[in-house]
C-alpha cells in the first residue's frame, strides 16, 4: 500500500490512519473546545433556556447547544462533529429529532495512549517498514 510515495503494510497503516484522524480532530480550536465542553458534560454551560429535552443526569450536548454557544450554524457544527466521530472521540445519541454528543472517554483514552506509545516509544518498538527517513 502506498500513500504519499511511502510504502507501508496494512497493520501499520491502520494505526497511522487512526493517528491522522486524531490529529485532524484536534487540529481545530473549535473542536478542542467542543471536546472540553463534552468532557465537562452538561454542567459546562447554562442550557436551561434552550428548550432541549435533557433531564437531570442526562449526558451529551445537543447540536443546537453547540450552535448557540459557538454562534455557528447546524451544518458547521455537524462538520466538526463528523471529524470528532471519525476520530472515534465522541458518541452520538439520537433522542427523537435531537442529536446529542458526548465524549467517549474510554476510546479517547485508548487513542491518546496509542498516540503517545507510537510517538514517544523508542525506535525498537516502532514498526517502521523499509528504511527510515
Amino acid at each position: 500500500m502506498e500513500e504519499n510515495s511511502v510504502r507501508r503494510d496494512a497493520t501499520e497503516g491502520l494505526g497511522v490512519d487512526r493517528l491522522v484522524a486524531l490529529g485532524r480532530a484536534l487540529s481545530d480550536p473549535i473542536r478542542v473546545r467542543m471536546l472540553s465542553m463534552m468532557a465537562d458534560g452538561r454542567s459546562c454551560c447554562d442550557f436551561s433556556d434552550s428548550g432541549v429535552p435533557a433531564g437531570e443526569g442526562d449526558e451529551g450536548i445537543c447540536v443546537c447547544e453547540f450552535e448557540e454557544h459557538f454562534g455557528m450554524g447546524q451544518s458547521k457544527v455537524s462538520y466538526h462533529m463528523k471529524k470528532l466521530k471519525d476520530a472515534g472521540l465522541v458518541r452520538e445519541e439520537r433522542r427523537g429529532k435531537w442529536s446529542f454528543y458526548s465524549l467517549d472517554r474510554e476510546a479517547a483514552s485508548g487513542l491518546l495512549g496509542e498516540a503517545a506509545g507510537r510517538l514517544l516509544s523508542g525506535p525498537e518498538k516502532r514498526s517502521v517498514v523499509g528504511e527510515c527517513c
